[in-house]
């Protein structure tokens, strides 16, 4: 065997090789290739697939900030807020029921009457802009009243409507708060992201937090979640998420592709790829393990309990985690790629595979059928077709 030396002066690795075919090589399972990452999935090949999806979330999201803004709870817009156990002695109290009731005392309408949880833990929770002292305290008598609430020992007890108030300047104050600290969570994130990684790997990282955050942002404006400090809270620890995840399969792609240059055995993109092949059944695991315990909170303390602060933090974190997944996996390793195939360096490389391959089918790089599209296609040329065999070697100097 020889090591020869290609025309762009870089030493090729022309190790013997066996052509083996599909109906040799052992079957598996789809769960048995995605655990131990030969599935050879193309997803880097199939970046203008993954990049047109990421529009149209980015799209949707931005439109329905634009258009239809978000609900803020009490906490950053201000207003009084009022909850009773919906289980009374005449009855269940119905949403219409209580906005009739509000009507009637105060001669205004609430601006939100929501059920919280289900069965006999369920409570309803009025928002309203301020209300005065008299203006609360006459609610409350009515509302007492009217529906009856009962309280732990099953009795009616006025002590059950219970009320709350943020004025203006307060929910200022937060909101004031909530921007600083997403801002200096950004920054910190940025200076991490710039010294870790190379720029392009920065740069996709970034990109790839920005959608997150777009997404969760425009998923919550969509559906009219209200938007509490929880929510913050929670949109943060979603945004750490997310980038663990990236750093992850950012990793392996920086494990691959180090030296890529001087060697033609596979393509930048095709390097990328089977990076991402290699950590699927880690983020997949990772997702299911922080989604689990979150919907055991969404199950007991919202739904059963009734707890709406939890509600809060549940939503934001199960909606970040879902695109937090994606965006590692779909959008940040192509959009990485899809910039460093821009660049010289990896251009040559990949003329240079393409036409050690023509060369070993027997055809001209020019004339080689699928040129082109093997750069595309890197699924299959990351963990199938040939199987390098090295042949044994003796000890001693490296054979010539």
């Amino acid at each position: 065997m020889t090591d020869s030396v290609d025309g762009d002066g870089v030493e090729a690795d022309n190790l013997t090789e066996v052509e083996v075919s599909d109906a040799d090589l052992p079957k598996h399972g789809f769960f048995a290739r995605l655990y131990t990452g030969t599935g050879g999935y193309d997803v880097v090949g199939r970046r203008k697939l993954w990049f047109a999806a990421t529009a149209l979330i980015v799209g949707l999201a931005l439109a329905s900030i634009v258009l239809k803004g978000f609900t803020f709870g009490i906490d950053f817009q201000g207003g009084t807020k009022m909850s009773f156990p919906r289980a009374g002695v005449n009855g269940e109290a119905s949403v219409s029921q209580v906005e009739e009731t509000f009507r009637q005392t105060l001669g205004i309408s609430p601006e939100a009457v929501v059920v919280v949880g289900n069965g006999a833990t369920s409570t309803v929770q009025i928002r309203s802009e301020t209300l005065t002292n008299d203006q609360t305290a006459k609610l409350r008598t009515a509302l007492f009243d009217e529906f009856q609430p009962k309280g732990l020992d099953g009795k009616p007890s006025k002590l059950t409507v219970s009320d709350s108030a943020v004025s203006e300047t307060w929910g200022g104050q937060i909101t004031r708060k909530a921007l600083i600290a997403l801002a200096v969570f950004l920054v910190l994130v940025a200076i991490y992201i710039t010294v870790r990684y190379e720029k392009f790997m920065a740069i996709a990282a970034l990109f790839s937090l920005g959608l997150d955050m777009i997404s969760v942002a425009g998923i919550y404006s969509l559906v009219g979640f209200e938007v509490t400090p929880a929510t913050v809270i929670g949109l943060l620890t979603i945004l750490g998420y997310s980038l663990y995840d990236t750093v992850i399969v950012f990793d392996k792609v920086e494990e691959n592709t180090k030296g890529f240059q001087h060697t033609t055995r596979r393509t930048y993109a095709e390097q990328a790829n089977l990076a991402i092949n290699q950590t699927f059944m880690r983020s997949i695991n990772t997702s299911l393990i922080s989604v689990m315990p979150i919907l055991a909170l969404i199950v007991v303390a919202v739904w059963l309990l009734g707890v709406g602060t939890l509600k809060d933090l549940a939503l934001v974190q199960l909606i970040g985690i879902l695109v937090g997944t994606y965006s590692s996996i779909f959008f940040a390793t192509p959009l990485l790629v899809a910039m460093r195939e821009r660049t010289e360096l990896v251009r040559n490389h990949t003329r240079r595979v393409m036409k050690r391959r023509a060369q070993q089918s027997g055809t001209s790089g020019e004339d080689a059928p699928g040129a082109a599209a093997e750069t595309v296609a890197v699924g299959a040329v990351s963990t199938e077709g040939t199987t390098p065999i090295r042949p044994n070697r003796p000890s001693g100097k490296r054979e010539r």
